[in-house]
């Protein structure tokens, strides 16, 4: 799930399954969801089956120079941009919008957005007062004031705070900290000393001077400032869990008492804190990593108040980057985006406007965005597709030879209290609240950010409102969430190629149908299965089937763990589990809703394939893509998905059905050994 990093957005436990589907074509291959060119013959389905089945879709599909990696989910996405570009621009062609109208909003924020001559004569200066508040600060008590002053306009640094469902309460919100501090992608990039992490910190102190002296810092000053940014967050990132450590929720939920939090974390005025972020009468506060926490005191003490300054100008700086002049922009993308992920050019100014616009106010943008794309007619459509994959999950466990039935009841009971969100939100978000003018793209920016804050600060000890979406219509992606326990497919994934009325349904089930299963799966993975059925952290298996859980799930890992993706560069097989769980599990469940249709029982052929090949032809192409080196490398390290071409070759090589379709052999490379197969759900 793509997000956008100017706007502060609740933040929950979720687990997304970011699709790329390969289906193009002309005309008469549209129709059946299924390019023929896309498939690479020189190559044997038992031998490489990626390659037989997105090796021409990588031939004919070149990275654009915009891109880091490049899959037909980005072709759909450049279509959904299209229509929302549409829809900026109209309103912000008219000046004359009532007050407090969705055009109005819409177009005043987009319109300062893309008013490039005047970011470009204001330089930084929007940002000149906040640096001359920094300059001013006397000691670390105002010190403490302007952290929570801009946590409440948006501006990072130290650590998250955030309202979310308590995950042993779920039906309540409730506060939540978290680590935070650093500007590098992972904790492992400040303490790793392999070449590439000391890469990685080079050119981090060489991109944060350089950012320096756009703010008329001198070089030898900006050198030593950038040294100092890295010696603050290296002792936040040694201080902080791995991303695999974050992976436990079990281990993340730490409820404490405020006095509590105070002992632990000793130097930090937290009722300063709570109470210039304007938060009162908060008693209790769910900790995610409380050594970081009790570091951080120890740092507030330790460090200079001269040294916090810098730190917190960097923080200002590098966030407000993107709303600056071109040579901030192009200062921060050359490291994130040139260094980091290979990417050759920034994409044009209306694409990273429309982002903002979208992180700002999606649903506004999804309600417009929804009557152009998704008759409600479509919605019917994918709530049949899902209950028939629900059906079969429900189908999928009762026959599971290595659960007990005591288990299997209680996964049942979970599997039956699912919650589905299709396409819009039947309830859009209120943003009566949120005001906009033509005067300042970075204000309007700092408005949302701060509205969008209070309004997340406002739920605390609140209900959850299970009505609520956590993505947007125009998101093409899909997702779940184990304290609603619910499941949410955006009408963005709900159309063409990913889901096509006029595909068949091998195409579709092995589409589409993976990616609902998937979902599904998701509430049964190594963190979704900690969750009961009403979403509360809870232990509803017995001893005996935990172990054989733990069992398969290592087996699992470890069988992703053996793939090398580039180099030296293996999938990391426990960070990925959740996602791997949830592809092997898609597939299995897919594939039996599958054998169910008319189409899997008549066996005809179309374009000289089975219905099964049809089926994981479907969900292989899902997976065609081209992506460069280094954004591999960085994914590695920081995404909790493996790469595309081990989404396919991982689960297929353990699966028996896929086996069966395409005459794979024993000793065929698409065939793992017989001990080497797993099936979990």
């Amino acid at each position: 799930m793509k997000s956008n990093k100017l706007f502060f957005t609740s933040l929950m436990i979720l687990f997304s399954f970011l699709v790329f589907s390969g289906f193009s074509g002309d005309e008469k291959n549209k129709n059946n969801g299924f390019d023929l060119k896309n498939l690479d013959r020189s190559v044997s389905p038992a031998q490489d089956f990626y390659q037989f089945a997105c090796g021409g879709w990588q031939k004919n599909n070149p990275i654009p120079d915009e891109y880091s990696r490049y899959g037909s989910f980005d072709v759909l996405q450049e279509a959904n941009n299209k229509v929302m570009k549409k829809i900026l621009e109209d309103a912000a062609a008219n000046k004359n919008w009532p007050k407090g109208s969705e055009q109005q909003k819409i177009g005043d924020f987009y319109a300062t957005g893309m008013d490039s001559a005047r970011i470009e004569r204001e330089g930084f200066k929007p940002i000149v007062p906040d640096l001359k508040r920094i300059d001013a600060l006397q000691d670390k008590k105002e010190l403490i004031k302007f952290i929570a002053e801009k946590h409440l306009s948006g501006v990072g640094g130290f650590f998250g705070f955030f309202v979310t469902a308590d995950a042993k309460k779920s039906n309540l919100m409730a506060p939540h900290l978290s680590q935070g501090g650093i500007g590098l992608q992972d904790v492992e990039y400040y303490t790793k000393d392999d070449a590439r992490s000391k890469e990685i910190r080079e050119k981090y102190v060489q991109y944060a001077a350089n950012m320096f002296k756009l703010i008329d810092v001198d070089g030898a000053t900006a050198d030593k400032y950038a040294q100092t940014i890295i010696n603050i967050e290296t002792r936040f990132a040694k201080a902080s869990n791995t991303r695999l450590e974050n992976r436990d929720p079990l281990k993340t939920y730490n409820k404490m008492t405020v006095e509590n939090l105070k002992n632990i974390s000793d130097g930090f005025n937290w009722d300063s804190y709570f109470e210039n972020l304007g938060v009162e009468n908060i008693n209790l506060v769910i900790v995610a990593q409380p050594k970081f926490f009790t570091e951080l005191g120890k740092m507030i003490d330790d460090i200079s108040l001269d040294d916090w300054k810098i730190y917190l100008k960097w923080n200002l700086v590098r966030g407000a980057a993107p709303a600056l002049s071109s040579s901030f922009v192009n200062e921060q993308f050359n490291f994130n985006g040139k260094f980091m992920a290979g990417t050759k050019t920034m994409q044009p100014r209306w694409k990273r406007i429309l982002q903002s616009v979208n992180g700002a106010m999606g649903e506004m943008v999804g309600r417009l965005y929804v009557k152009e794309v998704f008759p409600p007619e479509s919605k019917a459509r994918a709530k049949a597709i899902v209950s028939n994959l629900l059906i079969s999950m429900g189908e999928s466990i009762k026959g599971l030879e290595w659960m007990s039935e005591e288990t299997k009841a209680q996964a049942l009971k979970k599997l039956n209290s699912f919650g589905v969100k299709i396409g819009y939100p039947d309830k859009w978000r209120d943003y009566s609240g949120l005001e906009f003018a033509r005067d300042s793209y970075v204000k309007n920016l700092e408005r949302a950010r701060t509205w969008a804050r209070r309004d997340n600060l406002s739920k605390i000890g609140k209900p959850v409102d299970k009505a609520e979406w956590n993505m947007t219509p125009q998101t093409v992606n899909a997702n779940y969430s184990p304290t609603h326990n619910e499941i949410t497919f955006p009408a963005a994934i709900l159309q063409p190629p990913f889901f096509n009325k006029d595909a068949d349904d091998a195409i579709n089930y092995g589409a589409m149908g993976v990616v609902i299963g998937h979902e599904i799966s998701h509430g049964f993975d190594d963190q979704g299965r900690k969750f009961d059925e009403v979403g509360n952290l809870k232990d509803w298996w017995t001893k005996e089937d935990n172990t054989k859980f733990q069992e398969r799930a290592k087996k699992l890992a470890d069988h992703y763990s053996s793939f090398v993706a580039i180099d030296t560069f293996k999938v990391n097989g426990p960070l990925t589990l959740g996602e791997n769980i949830g592809d092997l599990g898609g597939l299995t469940v897919s594939y039996a809703a599958f054998k169910k249709t008319e189409q899997y029982k008549k066996g005809e052929m179309i374009d000289g394939f089975t219905p099964a090949q049809r089926f994981f032809l479907g969900y292989a192409q899902v997976w065609a893509d081209n992506i460069r080196p280094q954004e591999l490398k960085l994914r590695l390290k920081t995404d909790v998905h493996s790469p595309a071409r081990q989404r396919v070759l991982g689960p297929l090589t353990i699966l028996p059905e896929f086996f069966q379709a395409f005459d794979v052999k024993p000793g065929d490379s698409m065939r793992k050994p017989e001990d080497k197969i797993v099936k979990i759900w």
